[in-house]
């Protein structure tokens, strides 16, 4: 039976933690029941499951009201929003068909602004634009207004502009130390930093700055350093400043790899599931890595649910890194559920189809999961087959210097080889310890080797006691 709270009911499940904390902490209701429902959302939006029934006694126009309220209060702050308002104003002043109401919210914002707002640059250069719109209809004090607020911003506005070119200068070389490991970027950190830490600038830069160290850490292992900013963004987020929804999820799967760092599972997991509430322009990513930290857990059924329900996203994105990356996890988690068989199937066919894009990008990911489901199906020359067919012991040479690296495919190769006699016993501990020497081994690493030991164990547990002992002792 359809509950006649149950409009209401979808609308609150696909609220957020800081939307409820930071709607309670801003409403002034003096209608106890209205309070009391909103308390309750905010309760079940801190909840990935047990949700509390809202109470059907209550008269339904009061939850209308609410919902109204509540989406109200949140575009009011929505920075997302005032960007999409300031474009939809530009368009029309280009298009010379801007109307008289809006014209007026447009002049009295720009009279009373104080700023820093988030998307500075683009009020900037909106107002670029309706100063030739009034000068050349004779709108002398209009336009007056409107250039007195260029004039009083403009050293602001070139300051903000050339952050925003040396994030990208950042950004490119952060980017290109993950694809290639050609530089060291850690010399940006404390720029990075600081643009993020500065009051006095734009939010829109300020968490570009963000993103890009998070983007820098996880290249050196080093997402500790995260956690201070993460906490003042935290923060911000709980007064309603820099908010939107896109942000927020976005926050929330940022502190998931954090707390994955810091090996605290269970506040991952929780974050995790948050990132992937709404759907947005990064669900594939955010469920990738959800599905990641599952695995990690051994709460496989977990990962194949999440995964399942994000097929159709994988097939409609375009984002290749996110769908090889879909296809690795997926193929891992049939593997580990006993469908080693199916996960098999499932990697040949995607890359039948999309070879190039395979090995492009998240090869070494992808080969991992399906160099596993060979091993569990004990198909050792098919594992080297394919590692001579796409000549991954030369990738894997170029992939080594990554501070991620693990010999995962030159392991599961030797194994493989030893397996169908072309290694003694001898040999193949050599090679397997040769894989180790200069690898610096910090503890995370350590715990990944360990890991990948006890899966090997399982198919030559004599031949694996050298190679256990070197990586306990390392």
């Amino acid at each position: 039976m359809r509950s006649k709270l149950q409009k209401f009911t979808e609308f609150a499940s696909g609220l957020l933690p800081h939307e409820t904390e930071f709607l309670l902490r801003s409403q002034r209701f003096e209608d106890d029941i209205k309070l009391s429902i909103l308390e309750c959302v905010n309760a079940n939006s801190h909840r990935l499951k047990d949700q509390v029934d809202y109470d059907q006694a209550i008269d339904k126009r009061k939850y209308s009201h609410l919902k109204n309220w509540i989406v109200d209060r949140l575009q009011s702050v929505d920075v997302d929003e005032q960007f999409d308002w300031m474009s939809q104003l530009e368009r029309r002043i280009m298009k010379d068909s801007i109307d008289i109401q809006e014209e007026k919210a447009l002049l009295k914002y720009i009279k009373q602004y104080e700023g820093p707002i988030f998307y500075f640059a683009k009020l900037y250069e909106l107002a670029e634009h309706y100063r030739h719109f009034l000068l050349i209809r004779l709108r002398y004090d209009d336009h007056r207004l409107v250039a007195d607020f260029l004039d009083r911003y403009r050293e602001e506005y070139e300051r903000v502009r050339a952050v925003n070119a040396r994030i990208h200068q950042a950004t490119s070389e952060i980017v290109d130390q993950f694809s290639n490991n050609t530089s060291d970027t850690l010399q940006w950190e404390q720029w990075l930093t600081d643009v993020f830490y500065d009051e006095t600038l734009d939010g829109f830069n300020r968490y570009l700055a963000l993103v890009r160290l998070t983007f820098l850490y996880l290249n050196y292992r080093q997402l500790d350093r995260l956690r201070d900013k993460f906490d003042y963004l935290d923060q911000m987020f709980l007064d309603g400043r820099y908010y939107s929804k896109r942000l927020l999820l976005n926050y929330y799967h940022n502190r998931m790899l954090l707390h994955t760092k810091r090996k605290e599972y269970n506040e991952a997991v929780y974050y995790g599931y948050l990132s992937i509430r709404q759907k947005n322009n990064d669900y594939l990513l955010y469920v990738n890595n959800l599905s990641a930290v599952l695995l990690r857990q051994d709460r496989t059924e977990e990962a194949l649910d999440i995964l399942r329900e994000a097929l159709p996203d994988m097939k409609a994105s375009k984002n290749f890194f996110n769908r090889v990356g879909y296809v690795a996890f997926h193929v891992s988690a049939l593997t580990r559920s006993g469908k080693a068989r199916n996960a098999e199937s499932y990697a040949e066919t995607y890359l039948a189809a999309y070879r190039s894009e395979v090995l492009k990008y998240r090869w070494h990911l992808f080969f991992s999961a399906f160099l596993q489901s060979l091993l569990q199906q004990e198909k050792y020359a098919k594992v080297m087959r394919t590692v001579r067919k796409y000549k991954l012991l030369d990738r894997e040479k170029r992939y080594q210097k990554r501070a991620n690296y693990l010999p995962t495919i030159l392991w599961y190769h030797a194994l493989a080889e030893y397996k169908e006699g072309h290694l003694t016993r001898q040999q193949f501990q050599q090679r397997m310890l040769q894989t180790m020497e200069g690898m610096a081994v910090d503890r995370d690493r350590n715990r990944l080797l360990r890991d990948l030991v006890s899966e090997l164990r399982s198919y030559a547990p004599e031949a694996m006691r050298v190679v256990e002992e070197m990586v306990v002792a390392a």
